[in-house]
């Protein structure tokens, strides 16, 4: 009896301790079994929108230099990068072609001066001869009879003809010779503007050949130091906004592949209506004008460029993380799963039906309804936000049941992870 009693004893006092530890173990054990979440924190700061794009830096001028006349170069006096002065020599083509026919042309203006001479004085002894015909035949009438009268008359307007065309004939050698004169000068290769030679298109020894088109021989860039142009390609659904950043003075940032830790700055200079289509994409080319005092802009980089179109200061600030994050059914509470099953903007019948029927209006409105997600004991609770503009980490929050450093639901913990 006492040993059945002991028994008993011992029973119970095993099933107490039992008792007692299983409410903090089933806890330990939920505890352990519920999901841990990474979270972002919601802040105050600024936004900056913007919109990217890609360009191609050129110098604001480029000044091709070629070739009037055909020949040999003979002469190189320009290599690449060289800084050029207006009317510095760059190359010279084989003058002795040239030369000869200035040489030629100047002794056949010599020769027409001369003819011009000779019935000059050919004409002044007609000219007199005539006059003295005249007088002689005042004196007496049949001293010169009337033929030999017309024959004096027409020989001087003969010759005052003859000089016309050799004095003509001087205006064309002239013409001839100045003709002659340029294309020797021609055959001297010079700069027409200061700046740089960017480009070299011929070798000392090479034959040009001019007849039909004009060879290009040196491209130069005016003030590349000064400007750079990066003409870019902007869709046409944010051409809007480039109009209206363009409009308020907003800067424009870039950077090149050369230097990819420096940001580089512009300002919207242009913005041109000639549009270009590629596979039902329309996009306008928009000039965005830098300077360029250290040359570490070339021409030809590719820049990726940034428009700010918007800035908000001091404004309620949502991490973008959170805005993505999409939870799964089990993780969230049973009165915001029918938000899981449509549409997660959960806009009311009234507000899509307006979308329906004016969805160009609701294009053209930012502010868009969304959903972010926060802890409520071992599920997720949605919490209905409306945003603004946003940037590539944060979104504005218009309106919302949010504060500031709290903390918003990304996704779930892996191991090893913190917030």
């Amino acid at each position: 009896m006492k040993k059945l009693l002991l028994i008993l004893v011992v029973v119970a006092l095993l099933g107490g301790l039992l008792t007692a530890a299983w409410w903090p173990m089933s806890r330990y054990l939920a505890e352990r079994s519920r999901p841990q979440w990474r979270t972002a924190k919601v802040s105050r700061g600024k936004i900056v929108a913007d919109v990217k794009s890609t360009g191609t830096v050129k110098p604001v001028l480029t000044v091709s230099i070629g070739s009037f006349v055909s020949g040999p170069i003979t002469e190189l006096h320009a290599n690449f990068n060289q800084i050029v002065k207006k009317g510095d020599l760059l190359a010279r083509i084989d003058p002795r072609l040239y030369q000869a026919n200035v040489d030629r042309d100047r002794a056949v203006l010599a020769s027409r001066k001369a003819d011009v001479d000779r019935v000059s004085a050919l004409l002044l002894q007609a000219t007199r001869n005539e006059q003295r015909a005249i007088a002689l035949r005042k004196g007496d009438e049949d001293f010169i009879s009337a033929k030999e009268m017309d024959a004096f008359h027409f020989d001087r307007l003969s010759l005052a003809a003859q000089l016309k065309l050799a004095e003509a004939a001087v205006e064309q050698a002239q013409g001839g010779l100045e003709t002659s004169l340029a294309n020797l000068e021609y055959t001297r290769i010079v700069s027409p503007v200061d700046g740089m030679v960017i480009d070299r298109l011929i070798d000392e020894g090479q034959t040009l050949a001019a007849q039909f088109t004009t060879p290009e021989l040196f491209k130069v860039a005016p003030e590349m130091d000064r400007k750079m142009h990066i003409f870019a390609s902007v869709d046409e659904a944010d051409i809007g906004l480039i109009i209206q950043a363009q409009t308020k003075g907003l800067p424009v940032e870039f950077t090149v592949d050369a230097y990819p830790d420096e940001t580089f700055y512009g300002e919207i200079e242009q913005i041109r209506k000639n549009s270009t289509t590629v596979e039902n994409v329309v996009t306008y080319p928009v000039v965005v004008a830098t300077k360029n005092p250290d040359l570490k802009l070339f021409p030809g980089m590719t820049a990726s460029l940034s428009f700010q179109v918007d800035e908000r200061s001091d404004v309620l600030r949502i991490p973008n993380s959170a805005l993505r994050f999409y939870p799964l059914a089990e993780h969230v509470r049973a009165e915001d799963r029918d938000l899981l099953l449509g549409d997660t903007d959960k806009e009311s019948e009234e507000d899509a039906e307006r979308e329906i029927n004016n969805d160009e209006e609701k294009t053209k409105n930012k502010k868009r309804l969304r959903h972010v997600w926060v802890e409520n004991g071992n599920f997720l609770k949605a919490v209905e936000i409306e945003t603004g503009i946003t940037d590539l980490k944060y979104s504005e929050s218009l309106s919302g049941d949010l504060t500031d450093g709290q903390k918003l639901v990304i996704g779930l913990k892996t191991a090893g992870a913190s917030d």
